[in-house]
């Protein structure tokens, strides 16, 4: 079971949370006219959207695995992280753009409305925090669901100290500022997430796994003199695979009982040493390198 299906109730709960707070700051947004708090109900817009894709990732990543897609569809929760990073990105972009040009604007800030809907909005970021805050480090989708939700609490303490200032000196362009700051925090997140889900995607090795390590680990097995075409990737957050060519020390054909000894002995030291689910070894006898056509090592 994925990280994100296992999460799969929270997960619900912050999404019918963070929708209904989204059409409170929406409602006070338009009423008030203040463009910080539309900008954080954008923003809680593709949360919303963000989770609802996980959700339904998820429910993909559990379907079994067939001869054409022998992980099954597992990447689609990488694949859904992709799409919610690259709205955040559109939506910081938006949000900054938008703020540049009611800079030389003074609109009238209606910020009684403008208030409540903040204080609203904050409230129920801070609930969906707590509920993610013990999961956010299991997977990609958790993690994304984490920061946009810790993204809008700041943007919507944000929207309240606009509105404060607004309220007492009456300089307007606290919202212009404040959407500015919001679209800030958005971005730099955004940015964070893309990337790790280029590392997924282009199969980078995997943080916390040093193939040096790895390898010692592998040649230090009784019989094993050497390793080649070790690969480390990430099929999706939390299911990390290994795969090795593993050079024994014996001639001509290699016999099963050799075979499953030095299997036994690389599951044993690599177990407990690395996080990695599925190990893949091709065992091979000295000398079988030359009938390798290509080696990746």
């Amino acid at each position: 079971m994925t990280a994100t299906r296992a999460n799969r109730r929270r997960l619900q709960l912050v999404l019918a949370i963070t929708l209904t707070a989204m059409l409170a700051q929406a409602a006070g947004a338009w009423v008030s006219g203040s463009l910080a708090l539309l900008a954080d109900a954008g923003h809680m817009l593709t949360d919303s959207a963000g989770v609802g894709i996980a959700l339904v990732a998820a429910h993909l990543a559990a379907r079994p695995a067939t001869p054409a897609r022998t992980f099954g569809w597992q990447r689609a929760e990488v694949l859904a992280a992709m799409v919610n990073a690259m709205v955040l990105c559109a939506v910081g972009v938006l949000v900054i753009r938008e703020a540049f040009l009611r800079w030389g604007s003074a609109p009238e800030i209606q910020t009684t409305p403008m208030l409540i809907a903040a204080v609203v909005g904050g409230a129920a970021n801070l609930v969906s925090l707590l509920l993610l805050v013990r999961a956010r480090g299991e997977s990609l989708n958790l993690r994304g669901a984490y920061l946009e939700v810790f993204g809008d609490l700041i943007g919507s303490i944000a929207v309240i100290v606009a509105g404060v200032i607004i309220m007492t000196t009456g300089w307007a362009r606290a919202d212009a500022l404040a959407s500015f700051a919001i679209g800030l925090l958005i971005l730099p997140r955004a940015l964070s997430l893309l990337k790790d889900v280029a590392d997924v995607l282009l199969e980078s090795t995997p943080r916390g796994i040093d193939l040096d390590r790895v390898r010692e680990h592998i040649t230090s097995v009784e019989e094993v003199v050497d390793v080649h075409d070790l690969h480390a990737w990430t099929i999706t957050s939390g299911v990390p695979v290994l795969s090795a060519h593993v050079v024994v020390a014996a001639g001509g054909d290699l016999d099963r009982e050799l075979e499953c000894r030095v299997l036994d002995g690389l599951a044993e030291c690599l177990e407990g040493h690395f996080d990695v689910g599925h190990c893949t070894f091709q065992i091979e006898p000295v000398g079988h390198l030359r009938h390798e056509a290509a080696v990746h090592d």
